[in-house]
């Protein structure tokens, strides 16, 4: 089944989230979570990768990352699988240990560095894994520590970001700290893990705040920048808004797109609905619950939908160029 491409350009600042297989455990003590770092700081040196921020609980791991000379895609194979074999033979298991895909989501850099690093950093303590911000000055699985100067990873670039706050490493501690603090009441950031300005101003379906892709955390300038600097075959997705796709289907399909929303089990409106979803949720990022509204089908139904969807488009060769021509508007 097509996948929507990631978007993986050398000096792109990347926030990588990687979680356990049914959010199963990944580090199950301390001698896991040194083989983990020391295996990261290897690759960091080795692959000319720049992290700027880290954490790591029981069942996930975050990453800020800027690769330099060698893709993403290679630096969380490497990591990844070298990391999985080792836990394994360790813990005398078998299979996989983490999801199917990590999450990556390129980042404008000016505008979303310092809040990324205040996100990732912060974790631990909205996990619970710290209580206050004392214990997580010195707690060992996470970026802020080394940028506190309480501890050390090679490859982490905490001067880097310590010198955005003053040139004086003992004030701008200080400062970083006061700004890491003043992050604490905004708990969860979902505007932080991707969508573009419709997630961070909370805007849904089509709007007119510019360009829109759930693998980019950015202004609609910056995702359209990156668009152009990404093979056409990457971009079809995000140039189809949900009301183009619905009326591209029902084109494709030959159904009257005001029964799309009807409960029936007619075979052209039952597969017209699943490659919508398909379209929609897999290949265009667009939320779930948008698509289970305009359908008039529950999120679940949504899910299920665009499985299906995508096995109807998989076994149809030429159908997804029809459905992606009919749906799809000059950018």
């Amino acid at each position: 089944m097509p996948r929507t491409a990631r978007i993986d350009i050398p000096g792109l600042l990347q926030h990588v989230i990687v979680r356990g297989i049914e959010r199963r455990d990944i580090f199950l003590d301390d001698d896991d979570r040194h083989l983990f770092l020391e295996r990261l700081s290897k690759l960091l040196s080795e692959t000319h990768t720049e992290c700027l921020a880290w954490a790591l609980t029981s069942n996930h791991f975050h990453l800020l990352l800027r690769p330099r000379e060698t893709k993403l895609s290679v630096f969380m194979r490497r990591l990844l699988t070298g990391y999985a074999i080792v836990f394994n033979l360790q813990h005398k298991r078998s299979g996989y240990l983490f999801q199917n895909r990590y999450k990556s989501i390129a980042c404008q850099e000016d505008s979303y560095l310092l809040e990324l690093v205040r996100y990732i950093h912060l974790n631990p303590l909205r996990a619970g894994l710290v209580k206050t911000i004392d214990e997580l000055d010195s707690y060992p699985w996470c970026g802020h520590a080394v940028l506190m100067g309480r501890r050390e990873l090679d490859g982490h670039k905490g001067d880097e970001v310590l010198l955005l706050f003053d040139r004086s490493k003992r004030s701008a501690r200080r400062k970083y700290r006061d700004f890491v603090i003043d992050g604490i009441k905004n708990g969860r950031r979902d505007d932080l893990v991707g969508g573009g300005l419709r997630r961070s101003l909370g805007v849904s379906g089509a709007s007119d705040h510019g360009a829109f892709d759930e693998r980019i955390l950015g202004s609609g300038e910056f995702v359209e920048s990156l668009w152009r600097k990404t093979e056409p075959s990457q971009i079809f997705g995000p140039r189809m808004t949900l009301t183009g796709i619905i009326q591209g289907a029902a084109e494709v399909f030959g159904v009257r797109v005001e029964l799309l929303r009807q409960r029936n089990r007619v075979k052209e409106l039952a597969e017209a609905r699943a490659a919508i979803c398909y379209l929609a949720v897999r290949e265009c990022g667009i939320n779930g619950v948008e698509v289970a509204r305009a359908l008039n089908l529950s999120r679940s139904g949504v899910s299920v939908a665009a499985k299906r969807g995508g096995a109807i488009i998989a076994g149809n060769p030429g159908l997804r160029g029809k459905l992606v021509d009919k749906s799809t508007t000059s950018p």
